[in-house]
């Protein structure tokens, strides 16, 4: 049987999501950088002495919003596989790379808090790696579990790069080329780059609106990791 929440657990609840909104309105108007557990507490009425019984510092808040943003994202990716049912490698690939232009533009400023600017004098902890794996652990899933088409090797991987890949193999099974394993990874930064500059507007004047060329990426960028 599930536990019953007492009525104190339930408030604790309600008011840390209620912290946590504030924080996020805060995001979008002043940047994390600005983010302040005493101007969350004025907000909400609180005396700031008891917020930190919520929140022990800045940076305890900032980690949970993390935590939730990269989470956010990675349930957006769950849902865009869910609905691809068992249709194609290629058409998984290209749900993924929508649902993650989706979220990024209904939330910029959680966008960029994960993959922004860093706040200076923040360090993530080890919390954050996991909900920070989810989505490219998911675009690799795609890859690993299609029947990739032969491409060219090209260059092979020099200096520290052969290492990087093979660990990486080993600590998360994937069992693709290191060729493709290092163009999946490119695929990767090339979908959180383009996001970035799209939501920055650096495509302003150029590549502006960015949807031809979003689709045009999703599909070069598949050709090259053998979809």
């Amino acid at each position: 049987m599930p536990a019953i929440r007492t009525a104190r657990e339930r408030a604790r609840e309600e008011l840390t999501r209620e912290i946590k909104q504030e924080a996020r309105r805060q995001l979008a108007s002043a940047g994390a950088q600005q983010l302040s557990l005493r101007a969350v507490a004025r907000e909400l009425g609180m005396a700031s002495s008891a917020l930190y019984r919520y929140f022990a510092s800045r940076d305890e808040l900032l980690t949970a919003l993390i935590i939730d943003a990269y989470n956010e994202l990675g349930d957006a990716a769950d849902r865009a596989l869910a609905a691809t049912g068992a249709r194609t490698s290629r058409d998984r690939w290209r749900a993924l790379w929508s649902a993650t232009r989706d979220w990024a533009r209904a939330n910029p400023h959680e966008f960029s808090l994960v993959f922004g600017t860093p706040v200076p004098g923040y360090a993530a902890p080890r919390t954050t790696v996991e909900p920070a794996a989810r989505l490219p652990l998911a675009l690799l899933g795609v890859i690993r579990d299609a029947e990739l088409r032969p491409t060219p090797p090209g260059p092979p991987p020099q200096g520290a790069l052969p290492e990087q890949l093979t660990r990486l193999t080993a600590d998360f099974a994937l069992g693709l080329p290191p060729h493709v394993l290092a163009r999946s990874i490119g695929a990767w930064v090339q979908l959180i780059g383009l996001i970035g500059f799209e939501l920055h507007g650096h495509l302003v004047g150029s590549i502006d609106p960015a949807d031809d060329f979003f689709v045009w990426t999703i599909e070069q960028t598949a050709d090259a990791v053998g979809l």
